[in-house]
């Protein structure tokens, strides 16, 4: 864009200073905390920009600490060194009481040096990690909470308890996604705007203002891989899409699948469609394959301001009461109308086994 016609952008922080207005009472804890978040997200996209070229491709050595993490996957190079500069970006500043991420078995404590303020950070540094040395993009995701008054008052150490509250107790919830281009996504509760990171300026600025999810689609994305272990009701909503104008639906559809979550959001929030990643029976021991507090419950936030609907399939993902820190989840998001037909489905199980055809012996994804 040439300067010319961007001029009158917002940037990220005056965005932000526009938000606060709203609330003549905010101290600015919050505003500095975003940035400070920002400030993480274009220091992991120069990481993941230079890729090989910064020597920070492949899994992590085992002798730097180990390369298996508390969810029992490989961790790459990146996913260490961004979950490094999430804590080291956003613990100094008297903002934050504390954090958890994906990567870390237990709650991080901010160091004694710092002061401590009244949000909870929670975040997945670097999602869909296992794409990064094929060169297709992936995000962070971010959460913030507020603490109790109890941890507010005291100061204390915080627990696993702390941060187990529903999504719908979200502050704000965002990604980044480090592609073409650099982008952040953020909701602070009023709408989803996108703002472009200028690698001129070295600022966010507003260029996707408002985002709206159309309440209608025609794609969807879906492991087909796992077509065996799914659940009557995806099974029946799949097998109908693949039927196309011949079949209940009467349109086609188009299916995608990135492996990556971030850039799955960011393209449904662009143009609408669904992605599922639903309960499933191929690991009895994990009720869903996605993290509740790292990933389903900040997509989740971002989906609803947006005009679109989470789900687990059976209830809203946002009503969800976390037990553990890193509790799995089946989740399904996207447009409106076809996560509510989605839900529908799964409320008349006999009927989705009984009366689909394409569910039979003959289904397009024979089990």
């Amino acid at each position: 864009m040439p300067l010319t016609n961007r001029t009158h952008l917002s940037t990220l922080t005056q965005f932000l200073i526009e938000e606060r207005r709203r609330f003549p009472s905010a101290s600015g804890d919050f505003n500095a905390l975003i940035l400070d978040v920002a400030l993480a997200c274009k220091a992991i996209a120069r990481a993941v920009a230079l890729g090989e070229l910064g020597g920070t491709l492949g899994d992590h050595a085992a002798d730097e600490g180990g390369n298996i993490n508390v969810q029992g996957e490989t961790q790459k190079k990146l996913d260490v060194l961004s979950n490094e500069v999430f804590i080291r970006r956003t613990e100094w500043a008297g903002n934050l009481a504390g954090m958890a991420s994906e990567e870390m078995d237990l709650p991080y404590q901010i160091p004694p040096q710092y002061p401590r303020g009244k949000y909870l950070l929670v975040f997945d540094p670097l999602d869909g990690s296992s794409n990064i040395d094929v060169n297709v993009s992936v995000g962070s995701i971010f959460s913030v909470l507020r603490v109790s008054k109890e941890i507010e008052e005291s100061g204390r150490d915080v627990c696993e308890a702390d941060f187990l509250q529903s999504g719908a107790q979200q502050v704000a919830a965002g990604y980044a996604l480090y592609g073409p281009t650099t982008m952040l996504v953020l909701t602070v509760g009023d709408g989803v705007n996108g703002f472009t990171l200028d690698p001129n300026l070295g600022e966010f600025m507003l260029t996707h203002p408002r985002l709206r999810i159309p309440e209608d689609s025609h794609e969807f994305a879906i492991n087909a891989s796992n077509s065996r272990f799914w659940e009557a009701p995806v099974k029946r909503y799949v097998d109908e899409c693949l039927a196309g104008r011949t079949g209940p639906r009467d349109k086609d559809f188009n299916m995608r699948w990135i492996a990556s979550m971030v850039a799955e959001a960011h393209r449904i929030l662009m143009r609408g469609g669904v992605f599922l990643y639903p309960r499933d029976t191929k690991d009895p021991a994990k009720p869903g394959r996605l993290r509740l507090l790292y990933e389903a419950n900040p997509v989740g936030m971002l989906m609803e301001q947006a005009g679109g609907r989470a789900s687990t399939g059976e209830r809203p993902m946002l009503g969800v009461q976390p037990t553990s820190l890193h509790q799995r989840i089946g989740l399904v998001f996207g447009s409106r109308n076809e996560v509510e037909r989605i839900e529908r489905y799964h409320a008349e199980p006999q009927r989705s086994e009984l009366c689909n055809p394409l569910f039979a012996e003959r289904s397009l994804f024979r089990v």
